[in-house]
């Protein structure tokens, strides 16, 4: 065999595959090869051996000074960093999703203990030390006591008690600034350094950018809880608005799966990457596996599994926004039936308009009991539909990886296990312990959910073309 570059290779069907995946190879039979007993060792001898003058020269010249081959060595001593971002990067994200998940669950306890309304400032810097004197948090006691929520509903607590709420709002927003530290500074470090390929600094921008949203959408949310005018409008009580309140919990959802999304991407490349060093054969048969359009559907699924998910979770924030689960705590009846009246889910108190043109998405997110009904509804869609991918995944394991199905399995587990925490939560009117669990473990499952469909993910293009031009180059290393 005789690629473009007039270097003989092997039989070896790996590499065949290989150089007719890689761009700008073409390759030629030499009618030596079709003679019987032909042997690699001898033909290069022969290649060797033999003179070609000027074509000789040209050919081991061109060699020895392709930029393709001198790219790929300096490449493969880099990491590929202009193509597959380092693996520090992998764990760097790891740890900021990590962090990400544990401000979801601090600010649901924010919620919880009715903490959020606390501080009704928005200092970005300054807010940063919380209030060091006596006078200080005298203050601050003295601002909220201007506000709706201690007007209306807690008047009767002292300083010492506004300590408590007020300490667990700080915390909440104290850690939101160490994630951004944390998530900024490395980032700077590691651009600074190339260890990020292009399309992941692409990315890492746009997560800044989300991040940077995610501080004012938590005002925002805040902001709607203070104003009067608002709960006016609302007709509510001193509370957040559950809008405002789903956004700012989406948007958390969203800077959290996107960095972990990418962090698995950076770890499946790596782990690619070592691979075809360590077992050309094995890195061929992953490669096949995961782009064969045999597990197309599958992957269709896991991705329909996601979204049914993470949408599952929103009508939560919702059900929490409206204090939606202090009602109908039975399950799975809601009251006497399994549904409560038509009247009562389309009630025309929620209607602002005089037509009631608006009677009908108005109960939808805004009626408590219709509300809850909803993420009833999603929650038990969620668990069949994920029983049923269980299922899918078990009768076609001999074509999906085996870290996929594994990954499956533990879907299964945690929808079960969510299911549970849900529904005692319900029953036992929300006590706090069980709310944060449930918050918690509904992230927990969309992470098992993006594992899935990490792990079952066609590699890019560029990272299989890049893997295989290094497997090419060390082919092509010889004695001058």
């Amino acid at each position: 065999m005789l690629s473009k570059t007039r270097f003989f290779f092997t039989k070896n069907s790996i590499v065949l595959n290989i150089l007719t995946q890689s761009k700008g190879c073409r390759l030629s039979i030499p009618s030596r090869l079709s003679k019987p007993g032909f042997g690699f060792n001898k033909y290069v001898s022969k290649f060797n051996s033999r003179h070609y003058s000027t074509l000789q020269t040209t050919v081991n010249n061109s060699i020895k000074d392709s930029p393709i081959i001198n790219a790929g060595k300096s490449s493969f001593r880099n990491n590929g960093s202009n193509t597959i971002s380092n693996k520090s990067v992998g764990y760097w994200l790891i740890g900021t999703s990590s962090l990400v998940f544990g401000i979801v669950v601090l600010g649901g306890l924010t919620r919880l203990t009715e903490s959020g309304l606390s501080i009704t400032e928005w200092k970005p810097v300054t807010g940063a030390l919380p209030p060091l004197t006596q006078e200080d948090w005298e203050l601050e006691f003295t601002k909220y006591k201007d506000s709706p929520e201690f007007k209306q509903l807690n008047s009767h607590i002292n300083l010492e008690e506004f300590k408590f709420i007020y300490s667990m709002e700080w915390g909440h927003r104290l850690v939101g600034r160490g994630i951004g530290l944390f998530f900024i500074l490395p980032a700077i470090y590691f651009w600074k350094r190339g260890r990020f390929s292009t399309h992941i600094t692409r990315r890492v921008v746009g997560l800044t950018g989300l991040l940077g949203l995610q501080g004012f959408i938590g005002w925002w949310m805040v902001k709607s809880g203070l104003d009067e005018e608002q709960l006016v409008n609302r007709n509510s009580k001193p509370t957040v608005s559950q809008y405002r309140l789903t956004t700012h919990l989406g948007a958390a959802f969203l800077m959290y799966l996107g960095v972990l999304w990418t962090a698995f991407e950076i770890l499946n490349e790596n782990k690619l990457l070592k691979l075809s060093k360590i077992s050309p054969e094995k890195f061929e048969s992953a490669i096949s596996i995961l782009t064969s359009p045999k597990i197309r559907n599958i992957r269709l699924m896991g991705t329909g599994l996601l979204v049914l998910t993470f949408i599952t979770a929103m009508t939560g924030g919702m059900v929490a926004g409206l204090d939606a689960g202090l009602i109908y705590n039975t399950f799975p009846h809601m009251g006497d039936d399994i549904v409560p009246a038509y009247g009562e889910l389309m009630s025309p108190v929620f209607a602002r308009k005089e037509d009631k043109s608006d009677l009908w998405w108005r109960n939808l997110l805004e009626n408590p009991t219709t509300v809850q009904l909803v993420h009833r509804i999603f929650a038990t869609t969620a668990f069949f539909a994920i029983l049923g991918a269980h299922h899918i995944v078990n009768k076609n394991k001999a074509i999906i990886p085996k870290s996929a199905v594994k990954s499956m399995h533990t879907v299964m587990g945690f929808a079960t296990l969510q299911v549970a925490l849900g529904i005692s939560t319900l029953i036992y009117l929300v006590p706090i312990p069980l709310a944060a669990a449930h918050q918690a473990g509904a992230l927990a499952l969309l992470t098992t959910c993006l594992l899935f469909s990490a792990r079952l993910k066609a590699p890019r293009p560029e990272a299989i073309g890049y893997i295989n031009k290094l497997m090419k180059n060390q082919l092509l290393k010889v004695k001058y």
